[in-house]
């Protein structure tokens, strides 16, 4: 790839459509939770169900697309209407006058998900096995690099603009990302007709590789849990948003170099690596001091920076070049789906038994899901 993944000029239309869509969505997420309960008087159980609903719909949503686009060989439609259905939802939480009209356009918002899988495909078409993790690194990279630019925004102009102000400046980069894709990407339909997959014809490595990402998704915590426990060990609330940025400018820095890490050295590797210092970072939560929450916010975004286009690139390797879509929009709907109870039964944990239990639940489902990773035979794109 050196050069040749980015002189690729889908990539890179791929990659500017990620950026803007992602400099848009943080915009809002950076202030979701303020703007629900301070500006529009929600409580906390509506917000914390409005946002598992939103999990929820990418969860179906992912799953949905890919398999259709797979069944009706056009990938691209979910692609462009997806950035627009994106940037429609903010225009719509703009102008919502209560709580209860947020509910239509989060599930409009998360519906634009139906992007993802088809998306996803269509870049590891565009890749040979050996640079795979190269382009999936760096679309990885300009997306974080979206959430950083977002961020720092919303926190700039909040004063000036206000949040509604704000939410329709953010739908502006997704609709040109849209527009982008539409008049930029040009698929070209061939293959065999795709008559749907059944898990138990999917290669051995494939399934193995389904089972450790179940359990890691079971494992892995939102940010969230890091961002609470970073204000039980004394971070100020005017300080948090600085740490969500370190989040993301970590993940920036390190999800190209790791992505093209696993080109060369294999995906199992680059997942060992990064389940493992989850795993570590599980541990060093229990320390009680705030200077560890650095290292965590920078581990965290290290973690994600190597199980996001890593597990993506070695899907697409496995998988079958006519189902790619639904086999990558089956994975994704099984971690949104595990995220759910995931997150709840993390919650509990914390509720009832003190932050120690979630963090304890997690090292001990990380460490069966490295063990279940060993299993895989190979690791290396050529192995396949």
């Amino acid at each position: 790839m050196k050069n040749s993944v980015l002189k690729n000029k889908k990539l890179l239309t791929f990659s500017l459509a990620s950026f803007l869509n992602d400099l848009g969505s943080d915009i809002v997420s950076s202030l979701w939770p303020m703007f629900v309960v301070s500006v529009l008087g929600a409580n906390l159980a509506f917000l914390g169900f409005i946002d598992g609903l939103g999990k929820a719909v990418v969860s179906i949503s992912k799953g949905f697309s890919g398999y259709l686009s797979d069944k009706i060989r056009n990938r691209k439609i979910f692609v462009w209407t997806g950035y627009l259905m994106s940037g429609a939802s903010r225009i719509g939480y703009a102008l919502s006058a209560n709580a209860l009209l947020l509910v239509p356009f989060k599930i409009l918002d998360r519906s634009g998900k139906v992007r993802g899988a088809p998306r996803d495909a269509m870049v590891a078409s565009l890749t040979e096995k050996k640079h795979r993790g190269t382009a999936f690194g760096f679309l990885r990279a300009m997306d974080t690099l979206g959430a950083v630019a977002g961020t720092i925004i919303a926190f700039s102009l909040l004063g000036f603009l206000g949040y509604r102000n704000l939410f329709l400046l953010a739908a502006i980069p997704s609709l040109i990302g849209g527009l982008l894709i539409f008049f930029f990407i040009k698929e070209k339909r061939k293959g065999k007709l795709f008559k749907g997959f059944s898990f138990r014809n999917l290669n051995r490595n494939l399934k193995v590789f389904f089972v450790a990402h179940v359990l890691f998704s079971f494992a892995f915590m939102s940010y969230s849990f890091i961002m609470v426990l970073a204000r039980v060990y004394g971070v100020s609330e005017p300080l948090l948003p600085l740490f969500y940025l370190l989040f993301n400018v970590v993940y920036f820095s390190f999800a190209y170099p790791l992505g093209r890490y696993s080109d060369k050295i294999g995906r199992k590797k680059v997942l060992l690596l990064s389940y493992s210092i989850f795993a570590l970072l599980c541990v060093i939560a229990f320390a009680t001091n705030v200077y560890s929450v650095f290292l965590l916010f920078i581990l965290f975004g290290f973690v994600k920076a190597g199980v996001d286009p890593v597990t993506t690139s070695f899907i697409s390797d496995l998988s079958p070049a006519q189902g790619r879509a639904s086999v990558l929009g089956a994975f994704q709907m099984a971690a949104g789906l595990s995220a759910l109870p995931a997150g709840l039964i993390l919650g509990m944990l914390w509720d009832f038994y003190g932050l120690a239990a979630p963090f304890t639940y997690s090292l001990a489902l990380t460490l069966l899901a490295i063990a279940t990773l060993t299993r895989i035979k190979g690791g290396s794109p050529n192995d396949f």
